[in-house]
């Protein structure tokens, strides 16, 4: 799945996708979509990702609470 970093606007490959859609986790690993070589993984905050449309990811992926807070 591809995710893009909001300052940079890079795009991200996930490369473990159930990071991604756990609210438990904070960050995911993933690679660096630039320049003609596969990059290194690296961890990235869920906080500075949106999909590539420029959509926030969903509440239900990046908050473990977000059914008590209604």
């Amino acid at each position: 799945m591809f995710v893009k970093e909001k300052k940079s606007g890079h795009l991200i490959r996930v490369t473990q996708a159930d990071q991604l859609e756990s609210p438990l986790e904070a960050e995911v690993t993933g690679r660096i979509q630039a320049g003609e070589e596969e990059q290194d993984e690296a961890r990235f905050a869920k906080s500075d990702l949106i999909f590539p449309s420029g959509e926030s990811l969903p509440k239900c992926w990046t908050d473990a609470n977000y059914q008590l807070c209604r």
